[in-house]
């Protein structure tokens, strides 16, 4: 999944991204509301998480108000040191999906970020289930047939992806753009070796069951949930 800071404190800023990227998200950072409008309008964003107070053209109300107006419908949490109710009914009428004070603990913020990001309907509690396969991204446990399946983080983050949008075409550029942040340099290359990671550990030891992930030669792959 793949997270936006917009914060203009750069020891905040390094705080969170560093944090959410343990948790195993792809996090991009930027400190103004040029940039962070710029880069939010992008609709490859899971969740926006917004400092009230910015540098630039627009402050954090007057940017969560332009990116609504423009039909962007990422989640967004709005951090602020204003704390009043009329602070936070301002935030929330922006557009603003949640509403968080400083200072705060990170643990606060990771778990409004885990409630905010969309979850598929095929979700129950915590577990992500396709097929006989189901992924806990809290526990970080991968299971098919009640077997457990060992992951490492960037195989994770990339079934979680897939298992988030079954039954739809993933070209290479939209995994690269959710699995990886903007600095790695990534080759097309490196999705199939990825892949076939992933066939490596949740199609190929279970040949009595159906393969879930599907190749479509020439635009991607597929998660499948119907086989």
């Amino acid at each position: 999944m793949k997270i936006l800071v917009i914060e203009d404190e750069p020891k905040i800023a390094s705080a969170i991204k560093k944090g959410l990227e343990i948790k195993g998200y792809v996090v991009d950072s930027v400190l103004d509301s040029d940039t962070g409008y710029s880069y939010a309008i992008d609709p490859t964003y899971d969740l926006i998480v917004l400092d009230r107070m910015l540098p630039g053209k627009y402050d954090g109300i007057a940017l969560c108000k332009n990116l609504r107006d423009e039909n962007v419908k990422t989640p967004i949490i709005m951090l602020t040191a204003r704390g009043t109710i009329g602070d936070k009914v301002e935030g929330l009428n922006s557009g603003a999906d949640d509403y968080l004070v400083k200072p705060f603990s990170f643990e606060e913020l990771y778990a409004r970020v885990r409630a905010l990001l969309r979850r598929p309907k095929n979700t129950v509690g915590n577990v992500i289930k396709i097929a006989d396969l189901t992924l806990n991204p809290i526990s970080y446990q991968v299971t098919r047939d009640n077997q457990t399946i060992n992951l490492t983080n960037k195989e994770f983050a990339l079934l979680e992806y897939m298992m988030h949008h079954p039954n739809q075409v993933l070209t290479k550029d939209m995994i690269i753009s959710h699995v990886w942040n903007e600095e790695s340099d990534i080759l097309v290359n490196t999705i199939e070796v990825y892949i076939g990671y992933l066939r490596n550990k949740i199609d190929r030891p279970f040949p009595e069951l159906a393969n879930l992930i599907e190749t479509k030669r020439g635009f991607g792959y597929v998660l499948r949930s119907d086989n």
